[in-house]
């Protein structure tokens, strides 16, 4: 009799499916994969695209005694009383020169190769119209070309790049004497594509090289400056190799529209982000304890909204009259008692300037 009256009321329970009284929902987690599974799935990457391959000269290496040595240095440095002394006062003086040659020698080329993933400072076009001056330290009898692109502003062809600059056959360090296949080009970044990169890349050259390259003045068009980095490098790679890398981000201002106006003859492309709209749920015919006028707004367009404040604006302009001085104290006038509240407020707010009045 006991044993039927447990199999009666004893419920059959899946024990691998009750945690802390709770059921869990979804597969057990001894069938489930793990969070490390789960985010390295998610975070894979190819190491075809993504592993990176130094095409560039190998870097030098130091004796072990350097750091032993930089060490000591310091210590010899922290120890000086009178350095001390000088620096606790604002009198300590250093040759800015020396210290950026000896950072050169040492640790400037691994963070200059480290800080790329930065893509440099912001430099406008503006900034940039005439072609800058580059300096490199060089031997006598070596030959060199530079190459400034564009990584992000090719119009028509998102893999592509626009080259701005490009010398070649440089005489140790003289720009001047080198041959000019490309000649300089501004940035010209486009209204409403964000900031652009600019790369400047050092060639070494084994030998006089002849580039494939159309020469290009500042009135040629835009489609001749059409360059492709690694299908370039991979034609002359056994000719040149990467030494030197420097870089900045630029964005739209006047000049853009100048360069284009009345180098170009053409019209400025300008490019807006479509934004996908928010989503807004059904129109009810009650809605409660919501704004009669914000709550219709939602179902309105946006520019005939906008329409509306412009043609009130407008409408108090006179071009041959002074503006209306502003109140001093707008909500201290008073507002007609008849009027329903919702307009009062919003009477309110367009005195104070509030909300979309001032988006005309």
């Amino acid at each position: 009799m006991l044993s039927a009256f447990r199999r009666r009321f004893i419920p059959k329970i899946q024990f691998e499916q009750i945690r802390l009284g709770h059921r869990v929902r979804g597969k057990p987690p001894i069938f489930c994969r793990t969070i490390k599974e789960r985010l390295d799935e998610l975070n894979y990457k190819d190491e075809l695209y993504t592993a990176r391959i130094d095409i560039g000269f190998p870097s030098e290496k130091k004796p072990a005694n350097i750091l032993s040595a930089r060490l000591e240095h310091l210590k010899k440095l922290k120890s000086d009383k009178q350095l001390e002394q000088l620096a606790r006062n604002h009198k300590l003086e250093i040759n800015l020169e020396e210290a950026k040659k000896e950072w050169l020698q040492t640790l400037g080329p691994k963070q200059k190769k480290q800080i790329a993933d930065h893509y440099g400072n912001v430099i406008k076009p503006a900034e940039a119209l005439e072609k800058p001056l580059v300096t490199y330290e060089s031997n006598e009898n070596s030959l060199w070309t530079l190459v400034l692109t564009n990584l992000d502003g090719h119009l028509t062809e998102n893999d592509k790049e626009y080259v701005h600059w490009l010398v070649a056959n440089i005489p140790s360090n003289s720009m001047e004497q080198g041959d000019t296949i490309v000649e300089y080009l501004h940035p010209f970044p486009l209204k409403g594509t964000g900031y652009h990169r600019y790369v400047f890349v050092l060639y070494k050259q084994n030998e006089k090289v002849s580039y494939d390259l159309q020469k290009v003045t500042l009135n040629s068009p835009l489609e001749d400056r059409t360059f492709y980095t690694r299908d370039w490098y991979q034609k002359y790679q056994d000719n040149i190799t990467p030494v030197g890398l420097a870089f900045y981000q630029s964005d739209w201002d006047h000049t853009v529209k100048d360069y284009f106006h009345n180098v170009l003859n053409k019209k400025e492309p300008v490019y807006e982000y479509d934004f996908p709209p928010p989503y807004i749920r059904p129109q009810e015919w009650f809605p409660l304890r919501r704004p009669f006028n914000l709550y219709m707004d939602k179902y309105r367009d946006p520019k005939q909204i906008n329409k509306e404040y412009l043609l009130r604006k407008l409408k108090n302009e006179d071009p041959f009259k002074r503006p209306p001085a502003p109140l001093r104290f707008p909500n201290a006038h008073p507002l007609p008692k008849e009027m329903p509240s919702w307009l009062k407020l919003h009477e309110k707010k367009i005195r104070l300037g509030w909300g979309r009045v001032n988006d005309v």
